[in-house]
């Protein structure tokens, strides 16, 4: 079965490479390798150039935000699975994909994900928080709670069946699509209890502003996959990251 792997990014000289050496790692020998640039300014182009033919699809070009560059690197993939990683993030081990794809051929689901962990940038052991997706099954879905999407990792055939990002999100695309995916289209898939990824803390979704905007699209994202639920139930949420915090 072979894996592809895709990651967006734009002007991120500093991390780049962790997220590359991560994919280029794993222990597990049919991985497509796909990373989308959106034609940035720093030295992250030269960085990425620099691992030569490891890279199996490397493009660089002006994009219209990261949904679509997302989606520019899933219509790429040729991969029987398609597993997305941020270029601030890394697999937890060398052997996360080896395991992953055995659980696709032991169960025969359409899709899998697990838990996250949310470490310091200046000290990529020091866990800060803890996504815990055991609590974000597809019946949580009113509250706005869903799997990470960093550990998501679903067969090519479902996103030409049921589509890719949509780009009029500006934040919740990623709940959109697993909403359509696991909700609407109830397709299967297994809880992998275990984190697989590390996320550095920070990212576009957590300044005030950006938690407002986010829970409007949430809310939208809800009505249009026929989710019953209300403001209140979505701003429970935010206790459940709490407790994250103190969880190691």
């Amino acid at each position: 079965m072979k894996v592809s792997i895709v990651t967006v990014v734009w002007n991120n000289k500093d991390t780049i490479k962790y997220a590359i050496e991560s994919v280029l790692s794993q222990t597990y020998p049919n991985v497509e390798y796909i990373i989308i640039d959106g034609a940035s300014t720093d030295s992250t182009i030269e960085i990425i150039k620099g691992y030569g033919n490891k890279i199996n699809k490397f493009i660089s070009e002006p994009d219209h935000g990261i949904y679509d560059a997302m989606n520019k690197g899933l219509k790429l993939a040729t991969g029987d699975v398609i597993g997305i990683l941020n270029s601030d993030d890394m697999y937890i081990n060398n052997h996360i994909i080896e395991k992953i794809i055995k659980i696709f051929e032991l169960h025969n689901v359409d899709s899998l994900f697990a838990d996250l962990v949310f470490v310091r940038s200046d000290n990529l052991e020091r866990t800060i928080r803890y996504y815990d997706s055991s609590k974000c099954l597809p019946n949580n879905f009113k509250k706005a709670l869903y799997p990470a999407h960093p550990t998501f990792f679903v067969k090519r055939e479902i996103y030409e069946k049921y589509g890719y990002f949509k780009t009029d999100y500006k934040i919740a695309a990623d709940f959109d699509l697993m909403a359509r995916f696991l909700y609407t289209h109830n397709i299967s898939y297994y809880y992998l209890q275990e984190p697989i990824i590390k996320m550095r803390i920070g990212g576009v979704s957590t300044s005030l502003k950006s938690l407002y905007i986010n829970t409007i699209e949430q809310l939208r994202v809800c009505k249009e996959n026929g989710i019953k639920t209300n403001i209140g139930q979505i701003l429970l949420k935010y206790p459940s990251k709490l407790i994250g915090l103190i969880r190691k």
